[in-house]
């Protein structure tokens, strides 16, 4: 977790400015209130074709007050933390908060739920690193994409970034929690071109807490290179029913679609495909889902959530059975249950993996769809029908055929996730989602 940042003599530390703004909430009559207080800075280069492209410093502070009188409540927000500014914050919420009309369900997270004790979840990791040091690594990154293959033909640039970041959660309440983050990252995105001149874009990144968990750059470089060369000389096919096969990166996707439809306001406005769908098998018994909150130096992890709420390893899906919903204290009490610690979204939200590799996966599909690109947004949260355009590889006899591009694939998530055949060991971690690829049984892909 890190230490939360101090203030000097002149200086008052993010706590000593939530402790202040609750106070002046609290001398404007509200009955409760709660701050969040964040201070960041970093780094970020891109240089493409060798040349220093930009470099952006960023240096970010921010502090958003809500208020409640009763069931009424208002938010305001500033970037000033000169005291006259956080009073001006707070009598704009107050103002609003008064002529807004009652919610019974808005308030504070109820006190048994708060985290009580905070634990160290390393992810806090500075990257002393100077513009000069990030020019070279993404320099080192770009060059070993060129290098890679002579049909590299541009580049869309190479980046090196960096950001560390301080966060307090405060409460009238009392509760009191700050998190100290880092976030390192190295991406490459290239173009390849073929002899008739045909072009195909990829890329490649990683995304660490530690920049010392970063793979060499010329990895990087390299993979962005492979990706964009192997889809060169796509085709399209014609329409067809098959298994698909979604790489890890796009898996996740489907993931997100789960969240969203279990989540408190697709329920409580009644817009979700998963209504009323705990207990109920949704996936195939094999299918273990569960968030793991406090895996250190996960891009997900998380002590409390935005409410302050503890956060622990818990189910969500267990034996292909939907256990609970992912909600926060205002849903939780719309819908007369109990907060699942998941203001903000989850936290390093896993799936078991099978034992299968992608070759492995590609072996078991035999004849299929390899999907690695997902192309605009199709997905109705009410009905769960699913209709994208995508971009990947036809498969034969288990092995990539060949490029597939300018096809849709269509289905309904229900089915997507009943009709789930395996999950790889190839996980993503990059992201507060992680998985491996996804076999799906079959879904319409339709071409020419």
């Amino acid at each position: 977790m890190g230490a939360i940042m101090k203030g000097s003599k002149n200086t008052p530390s993010l706590e000593d400015l939530a402790a202040q703004t609750l106070d002046l909430a609290k001398a404007q009559g509200a009955t409760a209130a709660e701050v969040n207080a964040g201070l960041g800075h970093g780094l970020s280069v891109t240089v493409r074709r060798d040349e220093v492209e930009t470099v952006e410093h960023h240096r970010d502070k921010s502090l958003s007050v809500t208020v409640y009188f009763g069931c009424k409540s208002g938010s305001a927000s500033t970037s000033d933390f000169r005291p006259e500014a956080l009073t001006e914050a707070v009598r704009a919420a107050c103002a609003i908060a008064r002529h807004t009309a009652e919610d019974p369900f808005n308030g504070l997270a109820d006190p048994e739920h708060l985290a009580r004790d905070i634990p160290d979840l390393d992810l806090y990791y500075p990257w002393q690193l100077s513009v000069e040091e990030a020019i070279v690594l993404a320099q080192r990154c770009e060059r070993a994409a060129f290098a890679t293959d002579k049909r590299v033909s541009n580049s869309e640039g190479a980046t090196v970034t960096s950001h560390e970041g301080f966060d307090v959660y405060a409460t009238s309440a009392g509760f009191l929690g700050g998190v100290s983050a880092s976030r390192h990252g190295v991406s490459c995105a290239v173009l390849g071109e073929d002899e008739e001149g045909h072009m195909q874009r990829d890329y490649d990144y990683a995304s660490v807490r530690d920049a010392r968990d970063l793979p060499e750059v010329e990895v990087i470089g390299r993979q962005a290179a492979a990706r964009a060369v192997r889809r060169l000389s796509g085709r399209q096919i014609k329409t067809c029913q098959v298994p698909v096969l979604y790489e890890a990166q796009v898996a996740r996707s489907l993931l997100s679609h789960l969240v969203s439809a279990v989540s408190g306001p697709s329920l409580y406005r009644r817009s979700s495909f998963l209504l009323d769908s705990v207990d109920t098998a949704i996936f195939p018994e094999m299918v273990h889902l569960y968030e793991e909150p406090h895996r250190k130096k996960a891009m997900g992890s998380a002590p409390f959530d935005g409410e302050g709420v503890e956060t622990r390893t818990r189910d969500l899906v267990t034996d292909g059975v939907l256990r609970r919903y992912c909600l926060d204290s205002y849903a939780a009490r719309k819908l007369n249950l109990v907060t699942t610690a998941n203001a903000g979204g989850v936290h390093n939200l896993m799936v078991k993996p099978g034992p299968e590799d992608l070759a492995g996966l590609l072996r078991q599909m035999g004849r299929g769809l390899f999907v690695t690109e997902l192309i605009g947004f199709g997905i109705n949260g009410v009905t769960g029908d699913y209709s994208r355009g995508a971009a990947g590889f036809w498969v034969e006899n288990g092995e990539l055929a060949y490029p597939v591009e300018e096809i849709t694939i269509a289905s309904n998530l229900r089915d997507m996730y009943k009709g789930l055949v395996s999950v790889g060991r190839d996980v993503d971690y990059r992201h507060n989602i992680c998985t491996g690829s996804w076999l799906l049984e079959r879904m319409t892909v339709a071409g020419s």
